[in-house]
């Protein structure tokens, strides 16, 4: 069964384009280290919502939702070493255009796929 890991960030919303194309060029690299699917969600939520609290989003940022799909936990491991190596994602060359500080990630076992 697939392995999931999940990301829940604030990202200033003047940034949207800078990071649309920041996860664009990401989604390359983790496609090559293995990785089946890569989706990023822009927020459009409500009033009270937990995600906004979790990562303590400011008036000026948007929630982003993300998620990687990786064919095992096995596939993952070996593809995110291969990922955070990579110099296409240093942060030299490729900075993240928010707080990482302020990013919730979690790893995922798969056990409903309908």
């Amino acid at each position: 069964m697939n392995y999931i890991d999940g990301f829940v960030a604030a990202v200033p919303t003047a940034n949207r384009d800078i990071y649309k194309k920041h996860a664009e060029d990401a989604a390359v690299v983790f496609k090559e280290h293995g990785a089946l699917e890569l989706v990023e969600c822009w927020g459009d939520e409500g009033k009270l919502t937990s995600f906004p609290m979790a990562v303590k989003r400011k008036d000026d940022e948007t929630v982003v939702f993300s998620w990687i799909v990786w064919p095992s936990r096995q596939v993952r491991d070996a593809g995110m070493k291969k990922v955070m190596a990579d110099p296409r994602l240093q942060p030299d060359t490729n900075p993240m255009p928010f707080d990482g500080k302020r990013m919730i990630y979690g790893g995922f076992e798969v056990i409903v796929d309908v």
